[in-house]
């Protein structure tokens, strides 16, 4: 099979799909595999390495896409990316379809076979190939929270030191979500000395918070009345709320942001589902806040693209096993045999494949038959 590997092209992203360990796997079982030039620089992969590991570096995007069978990304394809993409081509990337309905509509359109990281789910529902960069996010999103806390943003915070000191009151830190990603936010917000409060519907994984933080975290069932009277008294709101394929849920209204003191912030790690905090909006690592009612918004959609070294290879440990088994047994025979991988084609033959996303863009649904 030809794998075909495209730099980046969203604002800030450096991260890039494939590392020379993939390469040099996919080449050794005969597989053929394009890189664009300077894919990899921004994760400070050289195209010499990718050369050096048997891949063959191509001059565009063009190229790329026009050759390979699978085409391997990072993060969705842009409009201009979409128009490249070839029908029955195996698209394999994040694709967060809810939040960018158009491009749903382009996917099925163009006839190509999408899957998302994002979807692809073991049997005791984990996520396997999210969970790295969700690891990522929810530890970013205190660190950067606790900087736009400070006076020193341009945008500047209530001037707040997350751990306090002897004699001041410490930062409060809510977090809506006990997953992958609020279970790290949380980490971050203990190890820096905060006052932490987790929020989640599940009562047997607010129990295993319990257990694992103890008294160093206060664990609250999620629901109106709980939030409502915590938000008020939260320095540094983070949400990290996921339905897998659909729409974050809304649980933080407009009313409750005005509520929060002038300078606190607000960060949404599930902008890329289309948000849990009403007054959010998507920003880029660019421009990555605004202010609403005084309050600090930071709505960054691809969060762990600021640390892609990181990102690169935490990602492509989870996700090029089922790469490598695309190109191996071919794609109706790896959907077969893989059943978290058959969860992940999202789009297929000009049909959405994943009933979330269908219902929650409002498209015809169609099983794919195996």
């Amino acid at each position: 099979m030809i794998i075909g590997v495209p730099k980046e092209i969203k604002t800030n992203e450096n991260r890039v799909a494939l590392v020379t360990a993939g390469v040099r796997t996919l080449t050794q079982y005969g597989h053929e595999v394009l890189i664009e030039k300077g894919a990899g620089l921004g994760s400070g992969i050289s195209d010499e390495a990718y050369e050096a590991a048997g891949a063959r570096i191509v001059s565009s995007a063009q190229k790329v896409f026009k050759e390979a069978e699978l085409i391997m990304k990072v993060k969705e394809p842009t409009t201009e990316e979409a128009l490249l993409l070839q029908e029955n081509q195996i698209l394999y990337t994040f694709l967060h379809l809810v939040a960018v309905p158009q491009l749903a509509k382009k996917l099925i359109e163009k006839k190509v076979r999408a899957i998302a990281y994002e979807t692809i789910q073991l049997v005791d529902n984990s996520l396997p190939v999210l969970m790295p960069m969700s690891e990522i996010a929810g530890r970013m999103a205190t660190q950067i929270g606790a900087y736009l806390l400070q006076k020193a943003p341009e945008e500047g915070g209530k001037g707040l030191l997350l751990g306090g000191v002897p004699g001041v009151k410490n930062g409060r830190v809510t977090i809506l979500g006990g997953g992958v990603a609020g279970t790290n936010a949380a980490k971050i917000a203990v190890g820096l000395g905060a006052k932490v409060t987790i929020l989640d519907i599940n009562t047997k994984r607010l129990a295993y918070l319990d257990d694992i933080f103890g008294n160093r975290v206060t664990t609250l069932m999620s629901n109106i009345t709980n939030i409502e009277e915590i938000i008020p008294h939260t320095d540094l709101l983070i949400g990290t709320v996921l339905i897998t394929g659909g729409t974050a849920p809304k649980l933080v209204t407009e009313k409750m942001i005005e509520s929060m003191e002038e300078g606190s912030v607000v960060i949404d790690v599930s902008i890329d589902q289309g948000g849990c905090i009403e007054t959010m909006k998507p920003t880029s690592h660019d421009k990555p806040v605004f202010k609403y009612a005084g309050v600090l918004h930071y709505g960054v959609t691809n969060i762990p693209g600021a640390v892609p070294h990181t990102a690169t290879y935490a990602l492509t440990n989870t996700s090029f096993p089922y790469a490598l088994k695309i190109a191996n047994c071919g794609f109706k025979k790896a959907l077969e045999q893989d059943a978290a991988l058959y969860k992940g084609l999202n789009i297929c033959d000009g049909y959405v494949t994943c009933e979330r996303v269908a219902e929650d863009l409002h498209l015809p649904y169609r099983t794919y038959k195996i």
